[in-house]
């Protein structure tokens, strides 16, 4: 029997991201753990025999300290995508000259680091705006993957702010579409195209639990395990039940904290599954994509993008793309 295409991708957000999306000081400084977590994440992924995408921020990439770990990603033979260049999870705040420079300076940062130009894009904070997708067709980006249908944002968001040291009027206003909208959770789950004025882009959602829209990424797996490792397996074991019955293609997200413990980053601490001891969340985390991978045949993001146009084309534009 066949088995459905899928797609696996990591967000490379860097710790001083997660400082300023958090209100954190000190982030400034670009603190960064890139040249601990990229080689683990290397490792783990040859020895798992999976190419994936590796969404990576601009303003890392501007960094000399970051270029060996960068370089390393692509000399791997993983796909290199564009995480925007200040990691700021308001681009739907943004004008269309800010996103063009917002473009520009992490396009050319990434080629310089990576030696790989961009075809496809991850908003932080999955932010995103008809102007983001409007932006992104024109420079010829083959695919975004900036939705995340769920739900639950708004309480993701009360948590964060919750967890958030003080924070001016206008900082909280720029973080109060965090995460996303209630409505995001109407969204497809399969990958489809979405027509722009000046192109058609492949968008590749962030899959959810289908019907209750709940997160199965590995982060949210890796944060049940925290109260049961039981119930945790049997939610994700569920999930990709749940994807095999809906005919879903799933997508699934990691995140540099996957590999990480909050001994080694204390400054990150507050988030959720920090808690877990190294070896537990290491072997959760195989667990977990051992069993993805039995279970889907897993791509790039690209790739599976480029699955998409493929069998639309054969079946001669019988799904339209959606506005």
């Amino acid at each position: 029997m066949k088995q459905r295409i899928a797609s696996l991708s990591l967000d490379l957000d860097n710790q001083w991201s997660y400082m300023k999306t958090h209100g954190d000081a000190g982030w400034e400084t670009f603190p960064s753990y890139l040249d601990r977590v990229v080689p683990r994440a290397l490792s783990f992924l040859e020895d798992h025999g999976q190419k994936i995408t590796f969404f990576v921020v601009g303003q890392d990439a501007a960094l000399e300290k970051n270029h060996e770990a960068l370089r390393s990603i692509a000399e791997a033979g993983h796909e290199i995508g564009n995480h925007s260049f200040h990691h700021e999870p308001w681009l739907h705040l943004y004008s269309k000259a800010e996103l063009i420079e917002e473009f520009e300076r992490s396009e050319e940062a990434i080629v310089d680091a990576t030696g790989r130009h961009p075809k496809g894009f991850r908003g932080p904070g999955f932010s995103l705006s008809p102007a983001v997708l409007e932006t992104l067709a024109e420079r010829d980006y083959e695919f975004d993957c900036s939705t995340f249908p769920t739900y639950i944002a708004p309480l993701a968001r009360a948590y964060y702010f919750f967890t958030a040291p003080k924070m001016s009027d206008e900082e909280r206003e720029k973080r109060k579409q965090l995460f996303g909208k209630f409505s995001d959770g109407f969204k497809p789950l399969n990958p489809y195209l979405i027509s722009t004025e000046k192109g058609t882009l492949a968008e590749i959602p962030v899959t959810t639990f289908p019907g209750v829209k709940t997160p199965i990424h590995a982060s949210y797996v890796i944060y049940l395990s925290t109260f049961s490792l039981v119930t945790a397996k049997a939610y994700w074991r569920s999930a990709l039940t749940a994807c095999r019955i809906a005919n879903i293609q799933p997508s699934l997200l990691l995140h540099p904290l996957d590999f990480l413990t909050g001994d080694e980053v204390p400054e990150l601490k507050f988030f959720p599954g920090m808690s877990l001891r190294s070896a537990a969340k290491a072997d959760l985390l195989d667990w977990i994509i051992s069993t993805y991978t039995a279970a889907v045949d897993v791509r790039t993001v690209g790739g599976h993008a480029a699955d998409l146009r493929e069998r639309l084309s054969s079946a001669n534009g019988a799904q339209p793309a959606l506005s």
